[in-house]
């Protein structure tokens, strides 16, 4: 196996899977429609792949060509984490033991613990350690398959960490989001004093940092009038809208995301039937974070009824130290097959080209077809689907970002 820049030939695959058509999200009965081709072939120059099919149908190739021999192995687009908290410093083991212990996340959070330890330890780290930390995160989540990833701040909640969190994630290469209402922090006074400053004294720099801004609405973070106030500020300077919802309590997200236009509604562990209907009569999408509900021991989020009533729902890890400690998008499709009841076809279009419409990138990314980018996947497996099935091993072989190998199991 070789690997240059410019043109690469994954050949011999076994299998190709690959989200059918061209449009996204993909809704009901289209989510779980694949092209899977056998004995197939990937071509890609210049980052794009140019050509992807059967053998049968491989052009004749003049002058030099990498090449990776795809026998015995299933190639699936490279996989798109729409939402992680990639950048922060320290862990919460402590924490982690207390919660098997029986305490609940939101008397962790009350007695100083949950989000604002992790606060504390991020500010204290400063930025290299903090762009060291999300280059370390990057290449385990590059392991999983993963080759695009979302990541935001919120782990600093004051002007200077707030910001380098944001710089750290630009320059590891992923899709920053200032998540500057994502918890108050100790030395504020109240919530909408909090935002006053924050709004004021962050977003007209975040905003030329970041894509997106994102909200926890949730009873002990900010509630719908203080998420709206935030969202329509950051709408203004340019960034597009997320919210963080429905995780604990229904205080308003689907409502609120609907109203505004947001990319996203993420978490969903606690939407009931209206939620579900309202959610499906919009343009929003509504990430599923399944190992967060596992890690926690909440409810799974209502993903067959959110698909079957005709809502666009993408999959991510929510990795993050206190709630989601996981940066494996095959264990969450895994999950999403064995929890949420969706197929393995569903759950990969979740993770690649409805996650890569969240990001605003879904004409580019998430499918294996000419005109994308030369992303590409390799399953150690005959079969794609084992990269749902093998709960938690090691199913990915090679990773292939902008049509070079960034990693290798063989290497």
């Amino acid at each position: 196996m070789t690997s240059t820049p410019g043109r690469l030939l994954v050949r011999d695959l076994a299998q190709l899977a690959s989200p059918s058509g061209r449009g996204a999200p993909l809704r009901g009965a289209g989510l779980g429609s694949l092209d899977v081709v056998e004995h197939a072939f990937v071509l890609c120059e210049g980052g794009t792949v140019t050509a992807a099919g059967a053998m049968r149908d491989l052009p004749a190739l003049a002058g030099e060509v990498a090449e990776i021999d795809g026998r015995g192995l299933a190639a699936v687009p490279g996989l798109v984490d729409c939402h992680t908290h990639a950048c922060f410093a320290g862990d919460r083991v402590d924490e982690f033991a207390l919660r098997s212990a029986g305490a609940s996340y939101e008397e962790l959070h009350a007695a100083g613990g949950g989000i604002l330890s992790t606060v504390r330890a991020t500010r204290a780290a400063g930025e290299e350690t903090l762009a060291a930390a999300v280059r370390r995160h990057r290449g385990w989540m590059r392991r999983h398959g993963t080759t695009t990833f979302e990541a935001k701040s919120g782990y600093g909640l004051d002007r200077d960490t707030e910001l380098a969190q944001l710089r750290a994630i630009r320059s590891a290469g992923g899709v920053p989001t200032w998540l500057g209402a994502h918890a108050l922090p100790s030395e504020t006074g109240s919530a909408d004093d909090y935002l006053d400053w924050a709004l004021a004294e962050v977003l007209p720099e975040a905003a030329r940092l970041a894509e997106a801004a994102d909200v926890f609405l949730e009873r002990g973070a900010f509630d719908a009038g203080q998420a709206r106030r935030y969202l329509l500020a950051c709408r203004a300077a340019g960034l597009s809208l997320r919210l963080h919802g429905d995780q604990f309590t229904e205080a308003g997200a689907i409502p609120l995301a609907t109203e505004l236009g947001a990319r996203s509604v993420d978490h969903l562990e606690a939407t009931g039937d209206d939620g579900v209907r309202a959610l499906a009569a919009s343009d929003v999408v509504g990430v599923l974070l399944p190992a967060s509900a596992l890690f926690l021991g909440r409810p799974m989020p209502p993903a067959r009824a959110l698909v079957e009533a005709g809502a666009a729902v993408a999959l991510a890890t929510d990795f993050n130290p206190g709630s989601a400690y996981c940066e494996s998008l095959p264990l969450v499709c895994a999950l999403a097959c064995t929890q949420l009841r969706l197929s393995p076809a569903e759950a990969l279009a979740a993770c690649t080209v409805n996650a890569a419409h969240v990001l605003g990138r879904a004409d580019r990314l998430g499918r294996l077809a000419p005109g994308y980018a030369a992303d590409v996947v390799l399953i150690g497996a005959d079969d794609w689907r084992h990269l749902a099935y093998h709960l938690g091993g090691e199913v990915v072989h090679t990773v292939v970002e902008a049509g070079a190998v960034a990693w290798s199991r063989a290497a």
